[in-house]
């Protein structure tokens, strides 16, 4: 997927990059396959704000993914290359041969009019969902289960893949996109290759208009409020934060402090991924 740059005729466009949409065959969704998406703007049901800088945006509908590929056995023609924008990778529209339709997540090299197949019959075709155990070593693979019959839930996003290092007894070992090494069971499924939209990492959005495009509000600096709002807040003129380490509006650290804590999975992890503080 090549990236578009645009002449700079006003500040916000230079350095802007989009997409050239090249991969694209189909500019509108599937009508039985979409719901209309209700936007919070970051409140819960009690109508408080629990996820700041959320809301406007453009209207979006919500394309029902397939991200449990149950239908076994049943081949699948690619009709189409679509555009979602609840996700960063592109999605494929399937026609199964009993008629049904159903959308999933685009890998890399999959094109308009590829057979795709779910199930243990299934061969080594980027698209093609099957159980890990039945997966060669050192296969790069995506939409992985963390528990049978639950969906995909890891590498799902653009450009991302996991990769399949060992099978011992009913665990496989699988490097995760941020470098963690995990173990998961054989008998989850996993779908072959990578995610296709690999370029989405190198698009510069230019302006800030964009970002409100996609529901996103303005940030306000913590050092820029007043000490009442923000710990680093406060001060004559610019200042620094003032303490050891950023905290968060609410005093908790933040910006690197590891906050992970689900003992429950914590034995499946072979190595921990690489920290981002030194």
């Amino acid at each position: 997927m090549p990236v578009k740059t645009y002449k700079p005729t006003s500040p916000g466009r230079r350095g802007m990059t989009s997409s050239t949409f090249e991969e694209v065959t189909k500019n509108r969704p599937e009508r039985s396959l979409i719901v209309s998406k209700q936007k919070r703007g970051g409140r819960n049901s009690y109508g408080k704000v629990t996820v700041r800088h959320r809301g406007g945006g453009n209207r979006q509908h919500v394309r029902m993914i397939d991200f449990k590929r149950d239908k076994k056995d049943i081949p699948a023609r690619v009709l189409a290359i679509e555009y979602d924008p609840n996700r960063s990778a592109r999605i494929a529209l399937l026609a199964y041969s009993d008629g049904e339709k159903r959308y999933i997540i685009a890998p890399l090299e999959l094109k308009v009019g590829d057979t795709l197949l779910s199930g243990t019959k299934a061969e080594i075709h980027p698209g093609n969902a099957m159980p890990i155990s039945q997966i060669p070593v050192g296969t790069m693979i995506h939409n992985i289960e963390l528990q049978e019959g639950k969906g995909g839930q890891l590498a799902r996003s653009a450009g991302t893949g996991a990769q399949l290092l060992a099978k011992e007894g009913q665990y496989a070992q699988l490097r995760l996109p941020s470098g963690e090494m995990r173990l998961i069971r054989q008998t989850c499924y996993a779908t072959i290759g990578v995610v296709g939209n690999v370029d989405k990492r190198n698009i510069k959005l230019g302006k800030a208009g964009r970002k409100r495009h996609m529901g996103v509000r303005p940030t306000v600096r913590g050092t820029a409020m007043s000490p009442r709002d923000h710990p680093h807040g406060g001060g004559e003129g610019r200042q620094p934060a003032g303490m050891p380490g950023p905290k968060s509006p609410w005093g908790k650290p933040t910006r690197g402090y590891r906050t992970r804590n689900n003992k429950k999975t914590d034995r499946f992890i072979v190595r921990r991924r690489p920290s981002k503080r030194k």
